[in-house]
């Protein structure tokens, strides 16, 4: 039997608006375990965003819980990329190092380590307009 990693019950989201409130998800559940994928699908609008800002916990939940089994790192590629124009792609990739003071010799070795590893070590001081999209989600 799998494990259960993440159990999400009854979660939802509202937000204040000048308008009032709207309800971006109302009250979703579903679990996760072991050795599975999640594809959060559905039309533009619906909540997906919404729904992994909270399990990355870059957005807090209405109601609702999620139990975790253990800590779980969540990551998700955005349809747009992040980057700054005004920033080559190596100081994009450093950047939250640099944000939270962890801009260390063996971090700044190991970002370029991964930028070579994605087919980017010849592209570190050109700047996102520089590159195709992928290149740049490759930098996210």
């Amino acid at each position: 039997m799998k494990n259960k990693l993440l159990e999400v019950k009854n979660l939802s989201k509202n937000y204040h608006t000048k308008m009032g409130e709207v309800k971006a998800i109302d009250n979703i559940s579903f679990d996760v375990y072991e050795g599975e994928f999640l594809c959060i699908i559905g039309p533009s609008g619906c909540g997906k965003s919404t729904v992994l800002n909270i399990l990355a916990n870059l957005d807090d939940k209405s109601s609702g819980d999620i139990i975790q089994n253990k800590k779980l790192k969540v990551g998700y590629m955005l349809q747009e990329d992040a980057l700054f124009p005004w920033l080559n792609i190596l100081d994009n990739a450093l950047l939250g190092l640099n944000i939270r003071h962890e801009l260390t010799p063996d971090n700044i070795a190991y970002t370029k380590y991964l930028l070579e590893k994605y087919g980017l070590k010849d592209f570190l001081e050109k700047y996102p307009h520089q590159l195709s999209g992928g290149m740049r989600q490759r930098v996210v």
